[in-house]
């Protein structure tokens, strides 16, 4: 089982970056895919959530309008768009999948830093 975030970076605040996360060994379109952040001397937190077929997703409330997370099954892949980046968006990204909340898979992460 692999899974390989990419697409993080460097961005000035109000800028924009889309995130990837692809997987790999295991049944994708079965899964709920998240997208998780952590900041430095922060608790990792949940940003973005979207069921296995893509019809329902969920949004912390501090990302609300600003990100979009998606999903494209035929490629096993997962996105996350994030528009009006702010400082304090600045974290290292980690995608998960969820069975069922019975069984998850954690990629390692890319960072985001946002920064004039």
């Amino acid at each position: 089982v692999q899974l390989v975030e990419s697409g993080g970076g460097l961005v000035q605040p109000g800028g924009s970056l889309r995130l990837s996360c692809a997987a790999s060994g295991f049944t994708f379109n079965g899964y709920s895919m998240s997208w998780y952040r952590q900041a430095p001397g922060k608790e990792r937190e949940l940003v973005a959530t979207i069921t296995s077929g893509g019809g329902s997703t969920n949004y912390a409330d501090s990302v609300k309008g600003r990100f979009t997370i998606s999903r494209d099954n035929a490629k096993n892949t997962v996105y996350l768009q994030m528009n009006s980046l702010k400082p304090e968006d600045t974290a290292l990204y980690y995608c998960r999948a969820n069975y069922r909340g019975t069984l998850s898979y954690w990629g390692k992460g890319t960072l985001v830093t946002v920064s004039s």
